[in-house]
This record gives C-alpha cells, sequence and structure tokens, in this order.
C-alpha cells in the first residue's frame, strides 16, 4: 500500500504515499537566501525514500518570520534568489522525490526579536507566557491585497526555481489561520464575521497561486481540522472549507491541527483544556493524531488527503491508507533522527525511531517540576529544540548529533537565531 503511486488531480504522479513533511530549518542566510547548508540537508532527505518532500516555511514578508534562518520570498526573484533555490531544488529531487515548496506569514505568531508588533488580521495577543511574541498590529485592507500578491508571486517564483508544487501554510496558527479563526479574527469587514469572510483570505491566496503556475504544477494546501480551543476554528468550519478548496481545484490537502497556544501539532497539551470536537473516534492506530478527522472528510470530499503527526509504524500507516483516512502520509521528526526512515519502512522495516520518548530538559531534582503545566509547556518546546539541533547538523556536516541533550540544543538554538539576527541587521 506504501509503495502505491499516487496521481494528482494536476496529473502530477508521486511515486509512493510517504511524504517527509515540513519542518523549519533555520538554514537560510541573512538574506533569506537558500545555503549549501539546505542544499546538503535536502539532498540527504532527497535520499531518503519519501515520494515528496515538503519544504520548510518560506516566508512572503521578511518582517514575519516564524524563526530566524526561515527562507525568504518577499519580491519579484533575482538571478542570487533564483540559482540558489535552483541548486537546492537539484539536490533535493537527484533521488527522484518530487520537492514542493510550502509557503507561509507567520502573523502574530513572529517572535519578538523579530519583529514586536506584527501585523495579523486583529490586534488579538497570542496567550502565551514569557513574552517572547509582541502586540499585533490589524492588517488594513489594502495589505491584506497586497499579501495576495505575495503569496502569488512566491508561489511563481517557487515554480520558476524548479519546485514541483506549492503547499499553502494555513494551519497551526499563522497568518492564514488567523484570519479563520473566530478567536485571533474578530474583524467586521468582508475579512472576518461568517466563515465564508473569513476563509476569503485563504481562497483568494489559493486563486492567486493558481493562476501564476502551470497547470501540472500541485497547489496544496495544509490545513487545521480544528484549533482545539474555545472560541477557534471548528471541525465543522474545517469540513466546509475543505469543500470550498476542493471547488478551486486544489490538489492536496494536509490535515493537521492546533496553534501555538494548544500544540496539538506536535502531541503537547497547551496552557488551557483542549476543546475537542465532536468527531466519533474510529478503530485507526492511535498513533495517528488527525486520522479520524480526515476520515470525516474523505466522506464529503474526493481530494486526496495527506495526515501529518504520530505515525511511526508501518501497521499504523498501512491502516490509515486502507481506511480511506488519508492518501498520503507525513512523516517529520522521526527523519531528523533517521533520515532514511521512509525508505526502510518501503522494505518492511515495522517502524520509525521515537526520540521523542526521552526528551527533556527536566531531569533528576527537577523532574518534579513538571507536575506544573506551564513547565510542561517550556519542556515540550524546548524538545523541540533538539530537532532543530539535528537539522543543524545534518545540513552542516551531513551526520546527526543524537546525543546531543536538550539542554545544550536549546543553547545552540538560542545562539543561532542571535547570530543570524544581527548578521542580517548589520
Amino acid at each position: 500500500m506504501i509503495n502505491t503511486p499516487l496521481k494528482l488531480p494536476c496529473g502530477a504522479v508521486l511515486p509512493n504515499r510517504l511524504a517527509k513533511a515540513a519542518m523549519t530549518e533555520g538554514l537560510a542566510d541573512p538574506q533569506g537566501l537558500a545555503t549549501p547548508e539546505l542544499e546538503r540537508l535536502y539532498s540527504i532527505w532527497g535520499q531518503g525514500g519519501c515520494g515528496m518532500l515538503l519544504s520548510g516555511n518560506i516566508q512572503i514578508d521578511a518582517d514575519h518570520l516564524e524563526r530566524p534562518g526561515n527562507m525568504i520570498l518577499d519580491r519579484p526573484a533575482d538571478g542570487a534568489t533564483l540559482s540558489a533555490l535552483r541548486r537546492m531544488t537539484v539536490a533535493a529531487k537527484a533521488g527522484g522525490a518530487q520537492f514542493w515548496a510550502q509557503i507561509s506569514h507567520a502573523g502574530r505568531q513572529t517572535m519578538k526579536t523579530v519583529n514586536p508588533h506584527p501585523k495579523a488580521p486583529s490586534p488579538v495577543k497570542l496567550g502565551l507566557p514569557g513574552g517572547q511574541f509582541g502586540e499585533p498590529v490589524a492588517l488594513t485592507s489594502a495589505e491584506i491585497e497586497d499579501l495576495i500578491t505575495r503569496f502569488g508571486q512566491a508561489a511563481a517564483t517557487s515554480i520558476d526555481a524548479g519546485f514541483d508544487g506549492i503547499q499553502v501554510h494555513a494551519a497551526h496558527g499563522y497568518l492564514i489561520s488567523q484570519f479563520l479563526s473566530p478567536r485571533s479574527n474578530q474583524r467586521s469587514d468582508e475579512w472576518g464575521g461568517s466563515l465564508e469572510n473569513r476563509a476569503r483570505f485563504l481562497l483568494r491566496v489559493v486563486r492567486a497561486m493558481r493562476a501564476v503556475v502551470p497547470t501540472s504544477a500541485a497547489v496544496a494546501v495544509k490545513l487545521n481540522s480544528a484549533d482545539f480551543q474555545k472560541g477557534g476554528f471548528a471541525f465543522e468550519e474545517s469540513l466546509q472549507v475543505v469543500q470550498w478548496l476542493e471547488a478551486e481545484g486544489v490538489d492536496l490537502i494536509e490535515i493537521s491541527g492546533g496553534t501555538y497556544e494548544q500544540p496539538k501539532l506536535i502531541g503537547m497539551e497547551g496552557m488551557e483544556p483542549p476543546e475537542m470536537p465532536k468527531v466519533a473516534a474510529s478503530t485507526l492506530a492511535r498513533e495517528a493524531y488527525f486520522a479520524d478527522f480526515a476520515l470525516a472528510m474523505k466522506s464529503a470530499v474526493k481530494v486526496p488527503l495527506m495526515v501529518t503527526g504520530g505515525l511511526r509504524s508501518r501497521a499504523a500507516i498501512e491502516q490509515v491508507l486502507a481506511a480511506g483516512a488519508g492518501d498520503v502520509i507525513g512523516i517529520g521528526r522521526p527523519l531528523c533522527a533517521q533520515t532514511d526512515g521512509a525508505r526502510r519502512l518501503l522494505d518492511g522495516a515495522d517502524s520509525l525511531p521515537r526520540p521523542e520518548a526521552g526528551l527533556t530538559m527536566f531531569t533528576g531534582v527537577l523532574a518534579g517540576l513538571k507536575r506544573f503545566k506551564m513547565v510542561r509547556a517550556i519542556d515540550g518546546f524546548a524538545a523541540q529544540d533538539w530537532y532543530y539541533s539535528q537539522i543543524y547538523a545534518l545540513g552542516r556536516t551531513g551526520r546527526t548529533n543524537l546525543d546531543q541533550s536538550v539542554f545544550k540544543s536549546f543553547l545552540e538554538v538560542e545562539r543561532t537565531h542571535k547570530a543570524w539576527l544581527k548578521a542580517r541587521r548589520s
């Protein structure tokens, strides 16, 4: 089943059902250009067996990065930008995988060190402790129209640079996700209020991209099944948006969920009790975070769906595919530890590694602090830095560094972010 090719509506064929999910790399240069480190990283992943690779966030606005080190396409591409991207896409596709660009804008989830007053649908601050995120400023209608143009422009540049497809990042609490959520979108104009208005930005972005890329290029969307927050984007709304996206001719929809405030995307608990949608639990393997939501969506749409989050074993992956809960399975963090994990599954391996099981900053006498929800949240986000450190190591040396501690990884990421910001501002 996982070895079966998949033909998408645009005519593109994925050679198998495994995809490297998007993971932020942090390896672009201070101008946001692709680097030799990114070439090395994607060359390794490109040989790893996945039929399709998704890039990490490629940002359309240099003032709204998901993190320092993002690639940036915020203006018409010059020769240097295209050349750098083409070297990366050639390296990624050398093993036969398709390579898609994930296009994004972080909105209010831009760290304060990047922008203390990021633009967002409404001036609703992110509800997280620690002061890492500033007070957002509401976008004007003219700025929204400009962003739609920028999304289309970034899509055209990406295809010109050798990417086979585009994925619009409309999940995880980034800008488009913020528009979809009534909790973060409190506008009273044509961009807010009803679901039709809140989804207008996403649908306009998809149309802008489809208008400038070849019909043979895939246009995909990453969408939350739900925000899992009271007053947030609900599953019933997500189901309607999926139907609208199908009508727009989208080739693949990746089903995910959560935001920084409710990080279901990485299997963590948030600072408030999750608002769980009323979706009947199936008998699918419980390691799949969002398979039940995708299964429910499959009864309403025919567009291919991708499910990412938690899947580790071949048996569970095959079960999800056989049940029709997904057409493509996204694999993320395991490929930071075992870059050829997909090829091993294709060759019959039983499971991918689970490095997350032992990742913690709070050990020994400090372990008792994890009874506090805030400490668990800090520990979970710090554990993410361990994966970032593996991506750094792969890009810089071509090898993982699995023995590195969470604390040392945290310090490495902080140091790298500060150095990147300093170089960019100098």
